[in-house]
C-alpha cells in the first residue's frame, strides 16, 4: 500500500450527458466529461463556454448607480475639477487604478491617483487621506477595488464637501457607506447579471460606461487584476481573461513589455500562469514592501527607459519579498509548533512584532499548506496597540462569515470566504483566537482537516491522446471555478520507473493499461520511489499536457500524488548491508520479525530494539499486522509458520529479506539413485570404517563428505544399517521403508524446498505465494460468511 498525501474527491460524470455532448459538439469523451463535471451539461451551455467568439460584455448601466456616477464624472471633466482615484496596493488595486487613470486621461480629465501606504495607513480609505485631498483642491474621489466598508470615511468625505463614488467588489457589510454612488455587482438591489467581477472588472465597467464603448485597449490590464485576485473565471470574467491574454500577447504597454523582457518571456507563450505566477507577484511586491505607486507608474508610463528602470526596481523588490517571506514563514511555523500546536488549535492565529505586514498574507497561505488549518497571521504594532493581519482558509470554514461574527473587535476587516484582511487591538487577539477556534469546533469535523484534492474525473488511458489534449486547451484560461483539470488514472501497471534530477528528488514513470501507455513526471516525488514496488498497480492524479521534444509531440502527465491500494512486496533478499535495510523501510507502522532466536543479537542494534520473535504457529497467528509494514528478517523453519503470519490478514507491505546463515539449497541433496548406489556399495563391500573411507567414496563419486554422512544417517534412522564405533554395515533384517520416513531426510528436504521457494525463487513466484496466502485465506473467509 501507499497512502496518498490528500483526500481524493473524484467527480462522477453522467455518461448519458457526456455522450450527448460528444455527438452534438463533435468533441472527445475526455473534454465532454470535464464539461459535464463543471456544470456545463447541455449542448448550449457547453457551446457557449467553448465557442465564445460572439459573446459580448454586459451593459455597464445595469449596475446600480452607474448613471449617477457617469454623470458626475463627466461633469467634473467638463469643469476640469480635480479628480482623485483612490486605489488599493495589491495587483487588483494597482490594475484598477491604472484602468481608471487611463480612461480619465483619455477623456481629458484632471486626474491623479492615491494608494494608501500599507504600513502607515492600512487597507482602504482613511479620513486623513480624504482631509489631505480636500486641502489640495480635490472635489471628486473615485475608489477602485476598495471602499464598500468605508462607512465612517464616507461620512467624513461628505463633511469635507467631497463627492465620493465607490467602485468595489468585496463583500458588502450590513451597513453601506453614504456615497454619491456605489457601483458594486453584489449589492442586494443589483440587476447586473454577473456578480463575481474583480475590482478591476468593476473599474472596467465604469470605463466602458464613460467611453461609450468596450475599452478593448485596456483588456490586458483588466486580465491581470482579474486573474491575480482569484475571482471566478466563468461568465464575464472568462471573457475578460480570454480576450485579455490574447491582447497581452501583442501588448503595446511599455511597462508590461519591459517586465516581460526582464524575465525573458516570449509574448506568444503568455497564458494565465504567466500572469498569475510572474506578472501579478511583481506588481504585488511594490505594495507589499513599500509604496504601490511604482507598480501603477510602470503600467502608465509611455517612456521605455523609465519603464526599464521601474521594472528593475520592482524585480528587486520581488526578490526581497521572497527572502522576507521565507524568513517569516520559518518563524511562523516554529510559533505554531511551540505555542499553538494543531492538535489544540483548529484555527491558527499567530503574530509577532516586526513581521512585515505586506507579506503576512503569503505566510498565512504557507501555514495553510503546511498545517491545513485556517490561518491568521498578524503583525503587531506595540506602540499603537494594534495588530494588522491577513487570513487564509480551508474548505468548509467561511472566513468572512466567521469574522463577521466578531465585528465588535474588528473595526476594519473585509474579504471573501477564503481570504480576508483585518485590523484589531492587540488586547483582542486572544479573544479572536478563542472565538474562531470555538466556531471551527462546531463547523469542522476531523475529516475536514485532511487536505482535499478535487478531481475532475477518472480517465481511462485510451482516452488520453494528442487530439484530446489539443482540444483540452479550449477549456482555458484556467482559474477559480474553472481550475486546470486534475484527473485520476486508476490501477495502472508500471512499465518503467526511476528517479531523475541532480538530487534524484523527482520521479519519472511510464504507466500502461491494455496496450495504452502514458509518461508521467512527478516533481518532488522522488522520495516515493523506494515505496513503490514495480509490480504494483498504481493510481495517480495530476494534470495532462503535451510534451514537445526534438519535434516529437506526445501526451504526458504532471504527477501530483500517487496511491497504491493493494499490499506490496519488496524484494530485499539481496541486500547485504543490514544497516541499509533500516533506510529502506518506513519508521512508522512497521513490524520487524525474527523467526530464529539466535539471529536476534545480529539485528537488534539496527532496529532500535523493535524486533518481534515469532517461534510458533500460535504466535504467528496471533500477530496483528493490519495495514502494517512487515519485515521478514530471517527464514522460518517452515512455510506453515510463515503462512500463519499472513493468512487472512491485510498487511500494507511485506519486505522479504530472509537472512539464512546455513544454506541448504546449494548443498547436494542426494537423489534416490545416490542412495541406491551407496546402499549397493554397503552390501557389496560389507562393513567398513566411515571415518577412514568416507572421504575416498565422496571423492570417487564427486560428492561432498557431507553427502556421505547425510545418507548414512538417513539409512541409520530407517534401520537399513548399523553404525558402531564408526563402522557401518547393512542390517539384513530390515523392512522396506521410504526415504521420507527419516526425520533427517524430511528436515533437510523441507529446508531445501523452503529455501528454493522463498530465497531463490523469482520475484513473481514469491509474490504469487504471498498472494495465495493473503488473498486466498481472505477469499475463503468471505465465501464462508456468504454460506453462513
Amino acid at each position: 500500500m501507499l497512502h496518498s498525501k490528500t483526500r481524493w474527491i473524484v467527480q462522477n460524470s453522467d455518461e448519458e450527458k457526456e455522450n450527448l455532448l460528444v455527438q452534438e459538439l463533435n468533441i472527445t469523451p475526455l473534454v465532454a466529461s470535464l464539461l459535464v463535471n463543471r456544470g456545463l451539461e447541455t449542448p448550449d451551455l457547453a457551446r457557449s463556454f467553448l465557442f465564445d467568439q460572439k459573446q459580448k460584455f454586459h451593459d455597464p448601466f445595469l449596475l446600480s448607480d452607474m448613471d449617477a456616477a457617469v454623470s458626475r464624472i463627466k461633469e467634473a471633466i467638463e469643469n476640469q475639477e480635480a479628480i482623485l482615484i483612490f486605489g488599493d496596493y495589491d495587483a487588483d488595486g494597482v490594475t484598477s487604478t491604472t484602468v481608471m487613470m487611463k480612461t480619465l486621461q483619455e477623456l481629458g480629465a484632471n486626474v491623479e491617483f492615491y494608494i494608501p501606504n500599507r504600513f502607515t495607513e492600512g487597507y482602504g480609505p482613511n479620513i486623513p487621506a480624504f482631509q489631505h485631498a480636500a486641502e489640495t483642491g480635490i472635489k471628486l474621489i473615485i475608489t477602485v477595488d476598495t471602499g464598500i466598508a468605508a462607512v465612517n470615511e464616507a461620512m467624513a468625505a461628505k463633511e469635507l464637501g467631497l463627492d465620493l463614488i465607490i467602485t468595489d467588489h468585496h463583500e458588502p457589510g450590513p451597513e453601506l457607506p453614504d456615497a454619491l454612488a456605489i457601483i458594486h455587482p453584489k449589492l442586494e438591489n443589483s440587476e447586473y447579471p454577473f456578480r463575481d467581477l474583480a475590482g478591476v472588472g468593476v473599474a472596467f465597467k465604469l470605463a466602458h460606461a464613460l467611453l461609450g464603448r468596450v475599452p478593448e485597449h485596456l483588456l490586458e490590464i483588466v486580465a491581470i487584476g482579474t486573474i491575480a485576485d482569484l475571482v471566478s473565471l466563468k461568465g464575464e470574467n472568462r471573457l475578460i481573461a480570454k480576450k485579455g491574454i490574447k491582447k497581452f500577447q501583442s501588448t503595446s504597454n511599455v511597462g508590461l513589455k519591459a517586465l516581460l523582457k526582464l524575465n525573458k518571456v516570449e509574448p506568444n507563450s503568455i497564458n494565465e500562469e504567466t500572469i498569475g505566477f510572474l506578472i501579478a507577484p511583481r506588481l504585488n511586491a511594490a505594495g507589499r514592501l513599500e509604496s504601490a505607486d511604482p507598480a501603477v507608474d510602470l503600467l502608465l508610463t509611455e517612456d521605455s527607459l523609465e519603464a526599464e528602470a521601474i521594472a528593475e526596481e520592482i524585480e528587486q523588490l520581488n526578490k526581497d519579498r521572497k527572502t522576507i517571506v521565507n524568513e517569516i514563514t520559518e518563524q511562523a511555523i516554529r510559533e505554531v509548533e511551540e505555542n499553538y500546536p494543531v492538535n489544540e488549535n483548529a484555527v491558527l492565529v499567530i503574530g509577532r512584532e516586526g513581521w512585515n505586514a505586506g507579506v503576512i498574507g503569503i505566510v498565512a497561505s504557507k501555514l495553510v499548506e503546511t498545517f491545513y488549518r485556517p490561518a491568521i497571521v498578524l503583525s503587531y504594532d506595540v506602540e499603537k496597540g494594534l495588530a494588522k493581519g491577513s487570513a487564509r482558509s480551508i474548505a468548509g470554514f467561511d472566513l468572512f462569515k466567521n469574522l463577521s461574527e466578531c465585528r465588535e473587535i474588528l473595526p476594519h476587516f473585509g474579504g471573501h470566504p477564503m481570504a480576508a484582511g483585518m485590523t484589531l487591538k492587540l488586547d483582542d487577539v486572544n479573544d479572536l483566537r478563542s472565538r474562531l477556534n470555538a466556531a471551527a469546533k462546531d463547523q469542522l469535523s476531523e475529516e475536514d482537516f485532511i487536505p482535499v484534492t478535487q478531481l475532475d474525473g477518472e480517465i481511462a488511458l485510451h482516452d488520453i491522446h494528442l487530439s484530446s489534449l489539443e482540444e483540452l486547451q479550449m477549456l482555458s484560461p484556467y482559474g477559480m471555478d474553472n481550475p486546470k483539470p486534475k484527473i485520476m488514472i486508476k490501477n495502472a501497471n508500471i512499465s518503467a520507473i526511476r528517479k531523475i534530477g541532480s538530487d534524484q528528488n523527482h520521479l519519472k514513470m511510464t504507466i500502461e493499461n491494455d496496450g495504452h501507455t502514458l509518461d508521467g513526471v512527478g516533481f518532488g516525488l522522488g522520495s516515493l520511489f523506494d515505496h513503490i514496488s514495480p509490480s504494483s498497480q498504481i493510481s495517480v492524479i495530476g494534470e495532462l499536457s503535451i510534451n514537445e521534444w526534438n519535434n516529437i509531440r506526445k501526451p504526458q502527465m504532471f504527477l501530483q500524488d500517487i496511491a497504491i491500494d493493494a499490499w506490496q512486496l519488496f524484494d530485499i533478499r539481496g541486500v547485504k548491508r543490514i544497516e541499509s535495510l533500516v533506510e529502506l523501510i518506513p519508521k512508522d507502522r512497521s513490524k520487524w520479525i525474527v523467526f530464529k532466536q539466535e539471529n536476534m543479537s545480529k539485528f537488534q542494534k539496527y532496529t532500535n530494539d523493535k524486533l518481534i520473535t515469532v517461534r510458533s504457529v500460535e504466535e504467528a497467528s496471533a500477530l496483528n499486522i493490519e495495514k502494517e509494514n512487515v519485515v521478514l528478517i530471517d527464514l522460518p523453519d517452515s512455510k506453515e509458520l510463515l503462512a500463519a503470519v499472513f493468512a487472512g490478514k491485510n498487511p500494507a507491505r511485506v519486505y522479504a529479506h530472509f537472512y539464512n546463515e546455513n544454506d541448504a539449497y546449494f548443498s547436494t541433496i542426494p537423489t534416490r539413485d545416490h542412495f541406491k548406489w551407496f546402499y549397493a556399495l554397503l552390501v557389496k563391500k560389507g562393513p567398513f570404517d566411515l571415518k577412514k573411507y568416507g572421504d575416498d567414496i565422496a571423492k570417487f563419486k564427486g560428492w561432498s563428505r557431507q553427502t556421505i554422512d547425510f545418507m548414512s544417517k538417513v539409512f541409520f534412522e530407517l534401520d537399513f544399517v548399523k553404525i558402531e564405533n564408526g563402522f557401518i554395515s547393512v542390517n539384513k533384517a530390515t523392512q522396506k521403508r521410504d526415504l521420507t520416513d527419516s526425520l533427517t531426510y524430511q528436515k533437510v528436504l523441507a529446508q531445501y524446498t523452503l529455501e528454493r521457494d522463498m530465497v531463490y525463487s523469482s520475484y513473481q513466484q514469491l509474490k504469487g505465494w504471498f498472494d495465495e496466502v493473503i488473498r486466498g485465506s481472505r477469499e475463503i473467509e468471505e465465501e464462508m460468511k456468504e454460506w453462513t
